[in-house]
């Protein structure tokens, strides 16, 4: 009987492995990823709050007063672009952006645009230095002459509260000192040493004015025109700096601010702002830019002479846009936001479209 037991003691701890006994665990699942930040803020916003994200707006002053304290607090407006009627000195201006900041109490922080090109289109020029024109800097022959600028612009516009410029211009061959030059190649290279300089100061910029408004044949400040050009010189001429850029570039960096030329080879009918041929088909799609699309100024002669106001917001959004700039009329700022408020509750515009919108401008924001 003692042999017979011995020998189950050897063959149990033979079959158990050198004696262990393996325990059977229960399969443990990975712990669940973190919630994304921009989906978390995104869905604590209310419909009004998203829509106020998606428009810009200009104010007048120098210093908080009743007008924009009841704009940001009425409309979430996330955006506000100050031009000189707003700046009088460094300090002055960065307590304004402050200010407005405060007062907005914003799930998102605001952006402070400002066009600071260079030569003629600049602002503050009374109290900051001002980068010679494009066109200056192009005929240098240097692309490295445009990054110092885009640094010493990200500086000076960082020390009085902004966060965001309205430029390079990527446009070739405008005839107004604007643009680095008429060769495509030339500018493209020049554009892509200004976004390095941007990105290498952490500042967000913009690209201006899709796509391409070099051959414009009137001042779309005060009314429409055509682009008679084909597709194929569009794509090797116009439209090939911003392609360059969109494919070597974090795309939520940089912002695309779409004109208001009509493109016959692209949309006969609508301009370029209200075109979804132009902001979904060719941008979007083709070019495959994921970054946040705004109109230039809504206010334009181009565009506010052919279009009913308050149907321009909707019509953007619905080809594609993210942000409406409107500049200058509290009363137009609001007219363009209760339209969109408007057509997304009747149906026109679902609150997924807006939502898509809002998730590129938090995604741009969070760069801040």
């Amino acid at each position: 009987m003692r042999k017979f037991f011995a020998l189950m003691l050897a063959a149990i701890f033979f079959l158990t492995g050198c004696g262990e006994v393996k325990e059977v665990q229960a399969d443990v699942l990975p712990p669940p990823p973190p919630p994304d930040p921009i989906e978390t803020k995104l869905n604590s916003m209310t419909l009004e709050e998203k829509i106020g994200q998606m428009v810009m707006i200009g104010v007048y002053g120098t210093a908080l007063n009743d007008d924009i304290i009841f704009s940001m607090n009425n409309f979430h407006f996330g955006g506000v672009i100050f031009f000189d009627r707003n700046l009088e000195s460094v300090a002055q201006a960065k307590k304004f952006a402050a200010d407005i900041e405060s007062v907005a109490n914003q799930k998102a922080p605001l952006f402070f645009a400002l066009d600071e090109e260079g030569g003629r289109v600049a602002r503050g020029r009374n109290f900051l230095e001002v980068a010679p024109s494009q066109e200056e800097i192009g005929l240098t022959g240097d692309p490295e002459v445009a990054n110092y600028w885009a640094v010493h612009n990200a500086k000076i516009l960082k020390s009085i509260g902004v966060n965001l410029n309205f430029a390079p211009v990527a446009d070739v061959g405008s005839r107004d000192t604007r643009s680095f030059g008429d060769d495509p190649q030339l500018v493209a290279n020049f554009v892509d040493a200004a976004a390095r300089g941007y990105e290498s100061e952490n500042f967000l910029y913009t690209l201006k004015h899709f796509p391409g408004i070099g051959k414009s044949k009137i001042d779309p400040h005060k009314e429409i025109s055509s682009v008679e050009d084909s597709k194929e010189i569009l794509d090797a001429v116009d439209i090939f700096p911003f392609k360059k850029i969109i494919g070597a570039h974090d795309n939520s960096k940089f912002m695309i601010m779409v004109g208001h030329l009509r493109y016959d080879a692209l949309d006969p009918v609508n301009s370029a702002s209200l075109s979804p041929a132009v902001m979904t088909g060719l941008l979007r799609n083709e070019l495959g830019y994921s970054g946040v699309v705004i109109t230039d100024d809504l206010e334009m002669g181009a565009i506010k002479n052919n279009t009913d106001l308050p149907t321009l917001g909707v019509k953007m959004i619905l080809a594609g846009g993210d942000i409406a700039l409107v500049c200058h009329n509290y009363e137009s700022q609001q007219i363009v936001y209760n339209s969109i408020l408007a057509a997304v509750k009747r149906g026109e515009i679902s609150e997924q479209r807006i939502n898509e919108s809002v998730r590129r401008i938090l995604k741009m924001k969070a760069h801040l």
